[in-house]
């Protein structure tokens, strides 16, 4: 079996509220990432504005500081929630099992998880996964996608061997 990749990981938290230092779901979700052996790279938190989430994702995604962003808020159904437009605007190719999977496994702890709207995909050999903004919900979320993490990204970065 293929060893699995190292994790070099971005965390951006998009909020038209919140600092880096308040970022509890940002911090929350740094922690989550050093326990399964990623390396956090860059932790930002920029405004709720679709061109700044996607210039925030485009800046990593295009010098390829890191193979994992992982981004927490902006998936509701606020007029302000961006982050799967800005998300779908830079990735090249949507995984949509991702995104599904987070759904269907929250939905069981809340019926309000059916309400996120986040997606997950890949641009030059990094992949972008969309969280909801609360702790709780990264929480949760993160603990749908841990165990696919180091394979996923593995095979986004163009190792696929099995």
């Amino acid at each position: 079996m293929a060893e699995t990749v190292k994790i070099y990981a971005a965390i951006i938290t998009a909020s038209d509220s919140r600092t880096v230092h308040e970022d509890v779901s940002g911090h929350l979700l740094g922690g989550l990432l050093e326990s399964i052996g990623a390396t956090v790279v860059h932790h930002s938190v920029v405004c709720d504005d679709l061109d700044l989430i996607r210039e925030a994702l485009l800046s990593f995604t295009d010098t390829r500081e890191v193979n994992l962003i992982v981004t927490t808020g902006g998936t509701g159904l606020g007029p302000r929630d961006n982050t799967p437009e800005a998300t779908l605007t830079v990735i090249e190719r949507e995984v949509p099992g991702i995104a599904e999977a987070i759904r269907r496994e929250t939905a069981l702890q809340t019926p309000f998880a059916i309400l996120s709207r986040g997606v997950a995909g890949t641009r030059n050999g990094t992949l972008i996964i969309n969280l909801p903004g609360s702790p709780k919900g990264v929480e949760e979320c993160f603990a749908v996608v841990a165990p696919i993490l180091g394979h996923a990204v593995r095979m986004a970065t163009g190792d696929t061997n099995h």
